[in-house]
């Protein structure tokens, strides 16, 4: 095998498909310093930002998902999906990769397609309990199959998987974060409590208009808000904004966050969850209803299941969610319950695991 290996890696659309994909990359690059890699994404979503950050070449397919009502982007929707294969054929014959790596997302899909049909051997990691629809439709296309929870054989060819976890980004397992660096980082105070909030990479619309109702609530209780909006909600965040109220688009120094968190709250995707396990933060998840298959509903009932997180529903949050959070930032018993028991579903040593496979199937 030649030592200069070239790899492909597909996917993105949100931080559940980029982080892992990124994390990947980075266990190869350890394993294999020399490997170049070239990530493919969707013109328009945020992989094509974040990878060039984390120092990696990425290019686009104009590619989107499919579009459930009748309209004109629907009916451009198979042209689109045409022009992006035959756009994916020239990456991959350009590239000429020793392998492709796909994460989930909308230009996983071509990418791989283009991929197998070169002989080229093919890998993908799915993040949830239940399979996207990319994965699904490569289900036949790949060699190995990498996932996070047990049952995957009702989506899969059981000879193929592999249960690996999820993908932790590198910069978030440094466990001794200097936190009186963290708080000054943030502008925050050390002698109070802080509320991390993380919607997820987009945002969570439910999450952020609860705590934006309450904001005067958690500001008199004596707690402090660092705040994750996305960019969706960041104008309307930043109106609430005070000096124990800290409200950010985006957090890049995750690391600094979580150090500081006494309690979390997020939605429930499958790579957050992987995070806040593997540094055993206390969290409230509140699982999004716009997934498919409510496979957040199902990752977080897991937790819950085991001690592990509390569970608000999407319904609940508005009334309850600001409520629950105090009460759990002022209970010193049950945030050790659920920091001891959110162990059990951590797997840090995931991305290492995948990038053992990924040579396995390029020295076979």
């Amino acid at each position: 095998m030649d030592s200069a290996l070239r790899v492909i890696i597909s996917g993105g659309g949100t931080g559940g498909h980029i982080f892992p994909a990124i994390a990947i990359a980075q266990a190869l690059q350890k394993l294999r310093p020399e490997t170049e890699f070239l990530f493919v994404g969707a013109n328009g979503k945020m992989e094509m930002e974040k990878v060039p950050a984390a120092g990696y070449k990425i290019v686009g397919l104009d590619i989107s998902g499919l579009q459930r009502k009748l309209s004109l982007s629907l009916v451009w929707w198979p042209f689109q999906v045409l022009l992006a294969t035959m756009k994916a054929k020239k990456i991959v014959k350009e590239f000429n990769p020793d392998v492709a790596i796909g994460v989930g997302g909308y230009a996983s899909g071509p990418t791989l397609q283009a991929a197998a049909q070169y002989g080229i051997p093919c890998l993908i990691h799915e993040q949830n309990s239940f399979a996207g629809i990319t994965n699904k439709l490569l289900k036949n296309k790949v060699s190995r199959i990498c996932v996070a929870y047990d049952g995957m054989e009702n989506f899969f060819p059981k000879d193929k998987l592999m249960k690996t976890g999820n993908p932790v980004r590198k910069e978030i397992l440094n466990k001794e974060v200097d936190k009186t660096a963290a708080y000054h980082f943030f502008g925050l105070d050390p002698a109070k409590k802080t509320l991390l909030i993380i919607g997820g990479s987009l945002g969570a619309r439910t999450i952020n208009e609860s705590i934006f109702e309450k904001t005067a609530h958690l500001e008199k209780e004596g707690v402090q808000v660092l705040w994750q909006t996305g960019k969706w909600f960041y104008e309307v965040g930043k109106s609430a904004e005070t000096g124990a109220i800290k409200v950010h688009e985006f957090i890049y120094r995750m690391d600094l966050a979580y150090a500081i968190a006494d309690v979390v709250i997020s939605r429930a995707g499958a790579i957050s969850i992987a995070e806040i396990a593997y540094l055993q933060k206390p969290v409230i998840l509140v699982p999004s209803p716009n997934v498919a298959e409510d496979h957040q509903t199902k990752n977080a009932e897991a937790l819950v299941k085991e001690d592990a997180a509390i569970l608000v529903t999407d319904v609940e949050a508005k009334s309850n969610l600001v409520y629950i959070a105090l009460g759990l930032l002022h209970d010193e018993e049950k945030k050790e319950q659920l920091h001891r028991n959110i162990l059990h579903f951590s797997t840090p040593n995931a991305p290492e695991v995948i990038a053992n496979e990924v040579l396995k199937l390029i020295e076979n």
